[in-house]
Protein backbone atom coordinates (compact mmCIF):
# COMPACT_ATOMS: atom_id res chain seq x y z
CA UNK A 1 0.00 0.00 0.00
CA UNK A 2 0.92 3.62 -0.69
CA UNK A 3 0.04 6.01 2.28
CA UNK A 4 -0.99 9.38 1.35
CA UNK A 5 1.48 11.80 1.10
CA UNK A 6 1.65 15.12 3.29
CA UNK A 7 2.13 17.51 0.34
CA UNK A 8 -0.51 18.37 -2.22
CA UNK A 9 -2.09 20.93 0.46
CA UNK A 10 -3.17 23.80 -1.57
CA UNK A 11 -0.58 22.84 -4.02
CA UNK A 12 -1.13 20.09 -6.95
CA UNK A 13 -1.15 16.66 -7.19
CA UNK A 14 1.35 15.70 -9.85
CA UNK A 15 4.61 17.86 -10.92
CA UNK A 16 6.22 16.67 -13.89
CA UNK A 17 9.89 17.23 -14.52
CA UNK A 18 10.57 16.39 -17.75
CA UNK A 19 11.12 16.82 -21.97
CA UNK A 20 9.25 18.65 -24.54
CA UNK A 21 9.78 16.78 -27.81
CA UNK A 22 8.00 17.98 -31.17
CA UNK A 23 7.11 14.30 -33.06
CA UNK A 24 7.98 14.43 -36.41
CA UNK A 25 6.37 10.50 -37.00
CA UNK A 26 6.53 8.55 -39.97
CA UNK A 27 4.48 5.85 -40.75
CA UNK A 28 6.50 2.63 -42.66
CA UNK A 29 5.77 -0.77 -43.82
CA UNK A 30 9.44 -1.38 -41.31
CA UNK A 31 12.34 0.43 -40.56
CA UNK A 32 15.10 0.73 -43.49
CA UNK A 33 18.28 -1.08 -43.11
CA UNK A 34 21.57 1.26 -43.50
CA UNK A 35 21.93 2.79 -46.11
CA UNK A 36 18.68 1.73 -47.81
CA UNK A 37 15.45 4.59 -48.50
CA UNK A 38 11.65 2.94 -48.56
CA UNK A 39 8.80 4.54 -49.19
CA UNK A 40 6.89 5.84 -45.84
CA UNK A 41 2.89 5.42 -45.82
CA UNK A 42 2.42 8.84 -43.62
CA UNK A 43 3.55 11.81 -42.00
CA UNK A 44 2.12 13.81 -38.88
CA UNK A 45 3.17 16.28 -36.93
CA UNK A 46 2.61 16.08 -32.59
CA UNK A 47 3.64 18.04 -29.60
CA UNK A 48 5.09 15.61 -27.47
CA UNK A 49 8.32 14.21 -25.08
CA UNK A 50 7.84 11.74 -22.42
CA UNK A 51 7.60 14.78 -19.53
CA UNK A 52 4.95 16.30 -21.59
CA UNK A 53 3.07 13.53 -22.71
CA UNK A 54 2.64 12.51 -19.00
CA UNK A 55 1.65 15.45 -17.88
CA UNK A 56 -1.06 15.97 -19.96
CA UNK A 57 -2.05 11.73 -18.85
CA UNK A 58 -1.67 12.58 -15.25
CA UNK A 59 -4.05 16.31 -15.94
CA UNK A 60 -6.50 14.52 -18.08
CA UNK A 61 -6.81 11.55 -15.86
CA UNK A 62 -8.33 14.41 -13.38
CA UNK A 63 -5.06 15.60 -11.22
CA UNK A 64 -4.00 19.37 -10.76
CA UNK A 65 -0.57 18.99 -12.38
CA UNK A 66 2.82 21.41 -12.32
CA UNK A 67 5.58 20.80 -14.82
CA UNK A 68 8.80 21.42 -15.26
CA UNK A 69 11.46 22.29 -17.93
CA UNK A 70 12.88 23.78 -20.46
CA UNK A 71 11.48 24.82 -24.82
CA UNK A 72 13.23 26.79 -27.43
CA UNK A 73 12.13 30.13 -28.18
CA UNK A 74 10.91 29.48 -31.26
CA UNK A 75 7.17 27.72 -32.96
CA UNK A 76 7.27 24.84 -31.20
CA UNK A 77 8.00 26.31 -27.98
CA UNK A 78 5.39 28.33 -28.68
CA UNK A 79 3.01 25.43 -29.07
CA UNK A 80 3.86 23.74 -26.22
CA UNK A 81 2.85 26.16 -23.76
CA UNK A 82 -0.37 27.47 -25.45
CA UNK A 83 -0.91 23.18 -25.25
CA UNK A 84 -0.31 23.18 -21.31
CA UNK A 85 -2.72 26.12 -21.09
CA UNK A 86 -5.38 25.33 -22.85
CA UNK A 87 -5.17 21.67 -20.59
CA UNK A 88 -4.61 23.34 -17.38
CA UNK A 89 -1.21 22.32 -16.97
CA UNK A 90 0.88 25.37 -14.78
CA UNK A 91 4.09 26.06 -16.46
CA UNK A 92 4.91 28.75 -14.05
CA UNK A 93 8.66 26.71 -14.55
CA UNK A 94 8.73 26.04 -17.76
CA UNK A 95 11.76 28.54 -19.26
CA UNK A 96 11.85 29.11 -23.31
CA UNK A 97 15.53 28.95 -24.62
CA UNK A 98 16.58 31.61 -26.82
CA UNK A 99 20.20 29.53 -27.09
CA UNK A 100 18.27 25.82 -28.15
CA UNK A 101 15.68 24.79 -30.51
CA UNK A 102 12.69 22.85 -28.72
CA UNK A 103 13.45 18.89 -28.64
CA UNK A 104 12.49 16.73 -31.49
CA UNK A 105 11.51 13.01 -31.74
CA UNK A 106 11.49 11.21 -34.67
CA UNK A 107 9.23 8.15 -34.24
CA UNK A 108 8.87 5.54 -37.24
CA UNK A 109 5.82 3.35 -36.80
CA UNK A 110 5.09 0.39 -37.96
CA UNK A 111 1.66 -1.40 -39.79
CA UNK A 112 1.33 -3.44 -36.61
CA UNK A 113 1.46 -0.13 -34.07
CA UNK A 114 5.23 -1.26 -32.83
CA UNK A 115 7.57 1.80 -32.75
CA UNK A 116 11.34 3.20 -32.72
CA UNK A 117 12.46 6.63 -32.23
CA UNK A 118 14.71 8.62 -32.30
CA UNK A 119 15.64 11.74 -30.18
CA UNK A 120 17.34 15.37 -30.24
CA UNK A 121 17.08 16.95 -26.93
CA UNK A 122 18.29 20.19 -27.68
CA UNK A 123 16.47 22.36 -25.08
CA UNK A 124 15.65 19.70 -22.32
CA UNK A 125 19.83 19.08 -22.14
CA UNK A 126 19.76 22.58 -20.76
CA UNK A 127 17.76 22.06 -18.04
CA UNK A 128 19.92 22.73 -14.93
CA UNK A 129 19.85 21.90 -11.17
CA UNK A 130 19.34 25.73 -10.16
CA UNK A 131 15.84 25.39 -12.85
CA UNK A 132 14.77 22.60 -10.43
CA UNK A 133 15.60 24.40 -7.51
CA UNK A 134 14.07 27.15 -8.53
CA UNK A 135 10.28 25.36 -8.72
CA UNK A 136 11.08 23.93 -5.36
CA UNK A 137 7.80 25.27 -4.11
CA UNK A 138 6.21 23.64 -6.57
CA UNK A 139 7.76 20.51 -6.19
CA UNK A 140 7.21 19.96 -2.36
CA UNK A 141 3.70 21.18 -2.55
CA UNK A 142 2.75 18.34 -4.93
CA UNK A 143 1.95 14.83 -3.45
CA UNK A 144 3.47 12.50 -6.50
CA UNK A 145 6.75 13.48 -7.99
CA UNK A 146 6.97 12.02 -11.77
CA UNK A 147 10.44 12.05 -13.65
CA UNK A 148 12.21 10.85 -16.99
CA UNK A 149 16.06 10.56 -17.82
CA UNK A 150 15.09 12.58 -20.94
CA UNK A 151 16.38 15.65 -18.89
CA UNK A 152 20.26 15.68 -17.81
CA UNK A 153 20.82 13.31 -14.33
CA UNK A 154 21.87 16.34 -11.69
CA UNK A 155 18.39 18.02 -12.39
CA UNK A 156 16.48 14.53 -12.05
CA UNK A 157 18.73 13.95 -9.21
CA UNK A 158 17.86 17.28 -8.06
CA UNK A 159 14.07 17.13 -7.77
CA UNK A 160 14.04 13.90 -6.14
CA UNK A 161 15.89 15.08 -3.22
CA UNK A 162 13.98 18.01 -2.97
CA UNK A 163 10.54 15.84 -3.16
CA UNK A 164 12.21 13.35 -0.42
CA UNK A 165 12.92 16.22 1.90
CA UNK A 166 8.96 17.65 2.49
CA UNK A 167 7.73 13.35 2.16
CA UNK A 168 6.68 14.10 -1.39
CA UNK A 169 5.71 10.40 -3.28
CA UNK A 170 8.72 9.44 -5.83
CA UNK A 171 8.45 7.89 -9.30
CA UNK A 172 10.71 7.39 -11.44
CA UNK A 173 9.95 5.94 -15.24
CA UNK A 174 13.76 5.64 -16.08
CA UNK A 175 13.80 5.64 -20.04
CA UNK A 176 15.77 6.40 -21.61
CA UNK A 177 17.80 3.98 -19.88
CA UNK A 178 20.85 5.64 -18.28
CA UNK A 179 23.29 4.46 -15.59
CA UNK A 180 21.89 5.72 -12.11
CA UNK A 181 23.69 5.87 -8.62
CA UNK A 182 23.65 2.96 -6.72
CA UNK A 183 21.90 4.95 -3.65
CA UNK A 184 18.68 6.08 -6.14
CA UNK A 185 16.65 3.50 -4.28
CA UNK A 186 16.74 5.92 -1.22
CA UNK A 187 15.18 8.58 -3.32
CA UNK A 188 12.29 6.55 -5.32
CA UNK A 189 9.21 5.08 -4.52
CA UNK A 190 8.22 3.96 -7.43
CA UNK A 191 9.83 2.61 -10.44
CA UNK A 192 8.22 2.21 -13.69
CA UNK A 193 10.60 0.96 -17.16
CA UNK A 194 9.56 -1.08 -19.84
CA UNK A 195 10.98 -4.57 -20.52
CA UNK A 196 13.84 -3.33 -22.40
CA UNK A 197 14.86 -0.73 -19.85
CA UNK A 198 14.39 -3.27 -17.09
CA UNK A 199 16.41 -5.55 -18.64
CA UNK A 200 18.92 -2.73 -18.80
CA UNK A 201 19.05 -2.02 -15.24
CA UNK A 202 19.12 -5.06 -14.08
CA UNK A 203 21.15 -7.29 -16.15
CA UNK A 204 18.62 -9.65 -16.16
CA UNK A 205 16.05 -11.19 -18.73
CA UNK A 206 12.17 -9.94 -19.08
CA UNK A 207 11.59 -12.48 -21.83
CA UNK A 208 8.84 -14.91 -20.84
CA UNK A 209 8.39 -15.98 -16.97
CA UNK A 210 11.35 -14.49 -16.39
CA UNK A 211 10.07 -11.16 -15.76
CA UNK A 212 8.64 -12.40 -12.47
CA UNK A 213 12.26 -12.68 -11.54
CA UNK A 214 13.49 -10.02 -12.49
CA UNK A 215 10.53 -7.24 -11.30
CA UNK A 216 11.40 -7.95 -7.43
CA UNK A 217 14.85 -7.69 -8.10
CA UNK A 218 14.04 -4.17 -9.94
CA UNK A 219 12.20 -3.28 -7.21
CA UNK A 220 15.16 -3.84 -4.16
CA UNK A 221 17.57 -2.25 -6.29
CA UNK A 222 15.94 1.17 -7.52
CA UNK A 223 12.76 1.87 -5.51
CA UNK A 224 11.54 2.13 -2.02
CA UNK A 225 7.85 1.03 -2.32
CA UNK A 226 7.00 -1.06 -5.96
CA UNK A 227 8.21 -1.69 -9.31
CA UNK A 228 6.36 -2.03 -12.07
CA UNK A 229 7.26 -3.15 -15.57
CA UNK A 230 5.36 -2.29 -18.45
CA UNK A 231 5.29 -4.99 -21.37
CA UNK A 232 3.37 -3.52 -24.16
CA UNK A 233 1.28 -6.31 -25.61
CA UNK A 234 2.49 -8.89 -22.90
CA UNK A 235 0.71 -6.93 -19.89
CA UNK A 236 2.36 -5.55 -16.78
CA UNK A 237 3.75 -6.92 -13.48
CA UNK A 238 3.94 -5.03 -10.36
CA UNK A 239 5.69 -5.35 -7.47
CA UNK A 240 4.51 -3.97 -4.04
CA UNK A 241 3.54 -4.59 -0.36
CA UNK A 242 -0.04 -6.73 -0.26
CA UNK A 243 -2.85 -4.75 1.58
CA UNK A 244 -5.79 -5.85 3.01
CA UNK A 245 -7.90 -4.18 0.10
CA UNK A 246 -6.18 -5.55 -3.01
CA UNK A 247 -7.09 -8.82 -4.40
CA UNK A 248 -4.99 -11.57 -3.21
CA UNK A 249 -1.42 -12.34 -4.99
CA UNK A 250 -0.55 -14.59 -7.84
CA UNK A 251 2.82 -15.07 -7.03
CA UNK A 252 4.59 -14.00 -3.86
CA UNK A 253 8.40 -12.88 -4.42
CA UNK A 254 11.49 -14.08 -2.22
CA UNK A 255 11.61 -10.78 -0.50
CA UNK A 256 9.09 -10.87 2.70
CA UNK A 257 5.96 -8.56 2.62
CA UNK A 258 6.19 -8.26 -1.29
CA UNK A 259 4.27 -9.67 -3.96
CA UNK A 260 4.25 -10.16 -7.59
CA UNK A 261 1.07 -9.23 -9.50
CA UNK A 262 0.38 -9.71 -13.68
CA UNK A 263 -2.10 -7.73 -15.17
CA UNK A 264 -3.05 -8.84 -18.44
CA UNK A 265 -3.37 -6.11 -21.95
CA UNK A 266 -6.97 -4.78 -22.32
CA UNK A 267 -8.13 -6.00 -25.17
CA UNK A 268 -8.54 -2.78 -27.90
CA UNK A 269 -7.71 -2.27 -31.65
CA UNK A 270 -4.34 -1.25 -31.29
CA UNK A 271 -2.80 1.00 -34.23
CA UNK A 272 0.16 3.21 -32.29
CA UNK A 273 2.04 2.41 -29.71
CA UNK A 274 4.15 5.93 -29.33
CA UNK A 275 3.27 7.15 -26.21
CA UNK A 276 1.30 4.56 -24.56
CA UNK A 277 3.85 3.95 -21.77
CA UNK A 278 3.60 7.77 -21.39
CA UNK A 279 -0.23 7.26 -20.67
CA UNK A 280 0.56 4.65 -18.06
CA UNK A 281 2.88 6.68 -16.05
CA UNK A 282 0.67 9.74 -16.40
CA UNK A 283 -2.27 8.22 -15.46
CA UNK A 284 -0.80 6.43 -12.50
CA UNK A 285 0.77 9.05 -10.69
CA UNK A 286 -2.61 10.85 -10.94
CA UNK A 287 -4.75 7.47 -8.93
CA UNK A 288 -1.31 7.29 -6.87
CA UNK A 289 -1.83 11.24 -6.13
CA UNK A 290 -5.17 10.26 -5.12
CA UNK A 291 -4.94 7.79 -2.92
CA UNK A 292 -5.16 4.61 -4.71
CA UNK A 293 -2.55 1.59 -3.88
CA UNK A 294 -0.04 0.87 -6.61
CA UNK A 295 -2.32 -2.32 -8.10
CA UNK A 296 -5.56 -0.34 -8.25
CA UNK A 297 -3.72 2.56 -9.63
CA UNK A 298 -1.71 0.42 -12.02
CA UNK A 299 -5.06 -1.58 -13.02
CA UNK A 300 -6.12 2.21 -14.37
CA UNK A 301 -3.10 3.08 -15.77
CA UNK A 302 -3.00 -0.15 -17.55
CA UNK A 303 -6.58 1.26 -19.18
CA UNK A 304 -5.08 4.08 -19.99
CA UNK A 305 -2.02 3.33 -21.87
CA UNK A 306 -4.55 0.78 -23.73
CA UNK A 307 -6.27 3.35 -25.13
CA UNK A 308 -3.43 5.27 -26.29
CA UNK A 309 -2.65 3.00 -28.53
CA UNK A 310 -6.03 2.96 -30.39
CA UNK A 311 -5.22 7.03 -31.38
CA UNK A 312 -2.47 7.79 -33.45
CA UNK A 313 0.01 10.68 -32.22
CA UNK A 314 1.48 11.18 -28.12
CA UNK A 315 -0.17 13.91 -26.29
CA UNK A 316 -2.94 14.26 -28.45
CA UNK A 317 -3.73 10.60 -27.63
CA UNK A 318 -3.51 10.66 -23.85
CA UNK A 319 -7.19 9.44 -22.55
CA UNK A 320 -9.31 11.58 -20.56
CA UNK A 321 -10.72 10.05 -17.18
CA UNK A 322 -13.90 9.29 -18.06
CA UNK A 323 -13.00 7.05 -20.82
CA UNK A 324 -10.45 4.94 -19.01
CA UNK A 325 -13.51 4.88 -16.62
CA UNK A 326 -15.52 3.75 -19.30
CA UNK A 327 -12.73 1.07 -20.04
CA UNK A 328 -12.43 -0.35 -17.29
CA UNK A 329 -16.37 -0.78 -16.55
CA UNK A 330 -17.50 -2.37 -20.00
CA UNK A 331 -14.02 -4.97 -19.69
CA UNK A 332 -15.45 -6.05 -15.58
CA UNK A 333 -18.53 -6.15 -17.44
CA UNK A 334 -17.46 -8.61 -20.07
CA UNK A 335 -15.15 -10.00 -18.59
CA UNK A 336 -12.22 -9.33 -20.17
CA UNK A 337 -8.94 -9.71 -18.35
CA UNK A 338 -8.42 -6.18 -15.77
CA UNK A 339 -7.18 -8.17 -12.62
CA UNK A 340 -4.21 -10.94 -11.90
CA UNK A 341 -3.59 -13.32 -14.56
CA UNK A 342 -0.86 -15.44 -15.64
CA UNK A 343 1.95 -14.72 -18.35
Amino acid sequence: MIPQQTGGDDGFDVCVLGSFMKDLVTQAPRRPRPGETIRGRAFDEYLGGKGFNQAIAARRAGARTAMIGRVGDDRHGAEFLAMLAEEGVDAAYVRRDSGWGTGVGLPVVEPDGSNSIIIVPRANDAVTADDVLAAAPVIQRSRVLLVQLEVPLPAVLTALHLARSANVLTVLNPAPSAPLPEDISALVDVVVPNEVEAESLTGLPCHGDAVLGTAPTLRRRLARRGAIITLGGRGVVVVDRPGDDEVPPEAVDAYAGWRTSVLNPLAVDTIDTVGAGDAFCGALAARIAAGDGLLSAAEYANAAGALATTRRGTAPAMPRADEIGALLTRTTVSGAPVGEHAL
